[in-house]
């Protein structure tokens, strides 16, 4: 049985996040359970983007703090790393708090940009992950529990996607194209290939609707814990009243014996499944009904029963970042305004994850409007 540790914690309060997390910690042997005196330790957090911690866009910065603290107790060296999804590491690290946490503590920032082939037993031999992440002693991983257009939920697993290093995303998400289930393996394989010591979520606040950049924070009051990132994974979406059909992870998992994926084989501890439940939860417009049609029908009537970015002129400023970031390099810019190849499009939506004026909207097909009402 794997376990997974959910505790209340209702605000970001310096005193009640460090409470809260040695609470959260206390049924996992607490931090010195997992950092000895003297190891580096690579924390993890989600920064994908230049946005104030109120966006719930980023892990809270208070949440690093509280981790890098009780690292520290446990005589750790804690080291910050990313590869932001827009921008680099410093100016995302300022904007969204995490500097300021790195320089009151004396935490290094360490960006992902000196790629490490490691050889995997998956479908994929080969994935160039960051040194830093690669070669630390030990990795807490410390996601932001949120939507996410193309995997319904980022939460433990998604969020180590980020050890890939730049635009070596963009690969792997136009190699994966408009296939959930493989994209979903990509991201379980990069998860096998060094996996995380720990993983704190940070579900004090989370986003809901449009995520994972352009959702909208929703209080859920809760941190959640647990050595297995697929089982903490398939917890945070209980919570959430994902079913299992949506949570793509969880179904990639399963088929690939990864342990902890089946529901009834994790153990929850601190608060109860029944008091951590949220009701109403807005899942991403993106969350299409795709299974049962034949992926050749798909491909052929794919703009029918699937939902694809859409652009929203009077937000847009033609920044050019989803140009630049689209993996299949679909989308132009003219003074006419922005334009996508819809024939090309891959539906990773990562032009939506990216925009920084919620500029790309959702459109859905004509026949999954329809189908959807009887879901």
């Amino acid at each position: 049985m794997e376990t997974v540790v959910v505790e209340k914690c209702t605000g970001y309060g310096r005193e009640m996040v460090s409470r809260c997390l040695r609470r959260l910690l206390a049924p996992l042997g607490g931090m010195e359970s997992f950092v000895k005196p003297g190891e580096t330790v690579l924390l993890k957090p989600n920064m994908l983007a230049a946005k104030r911690p109120d966006k719930a866009v980023t892990t809270h910065p208070e949440v690093v703090r509280a981790v890098i603290e009780l690292v520290v107790e446990a005589g750790g060296i804690p080291i910050i790393g990313d590869s932001p999804g827009v921008g680099g590491l410093a100016k995302v690290a300022e904007k969204c708090g995490l500097a300021a946490v790195a320089r009151e503590t004396g935490a290094d920032l360490a960006e992902f940009a000196d790629p490490v082939e490691k050889s995997g037993k998956g479908i994929f031999r080969s994935i160039a992950l960051a040194r830093a992440y690669v070669e630390a002693d030990k990795v807490i991983n410390l996601p932001k529990l949120k939507t996410h257009g193309m995997m319904t939920m980022t939460c433990a697993v998604k969020n180590l996607f980020g050890a890939v290093v730049g635009t070596e995303k963009a690969a792997w998400h136009l190699r994966a194209g408009e296939d959930r289930e493989l994209f979903a393996r990509i991201l379980l394989e990069i998860f096998l290939l060094r996996k995380p010591d720990l993983n704190i979520v940070d579900a004090i606040v989370a986003m809901e609707g449009d995520g994972p950049g352009s959702g909208d924070p929703r209080q859920v009051g809760l941190l959640l814990a647990g050595v297995n990132p697929v089982s903490v994974d398939v917890v945070a979406a209980e919570i959430l009243g994902i079913p299992a059909r949506l949570l793509f992870l969880e179904q990639a998992a399963k088929r690939m014996g990864i342990v902890g994926a089946e529901r009834d084989s994790i153990t929850v501890a601190g608060t109860s499944l029944a008091d951590a439940r949220v009701d109403g939860f807005r899942l991403p417009p993106t969350a299409d009904v795709q299974w049962g049609i034949p992926k050749f029908l798909a491909r052929r009537i794919r703009n029918l029963v699937t939902a694809y970015p859409c652009p929203l002129p009077d937000l847009c400023k033609l920044c050019g970042i989803c140009r630049d970031a689209c993996p299949p390099g679909v989308i132009t810019m003219d003074d006419k305004g922005m334009h996508i190849d819809y024939h090309r499009c891959i539906r990773c939506f990562c032009c939506r994850e990216l925009c920084p004026k919620a500029a790309m909207g959702v459109r859905e097909g004509r026949f999954l409007r329809i189908i959807k009402k009887f879901i």
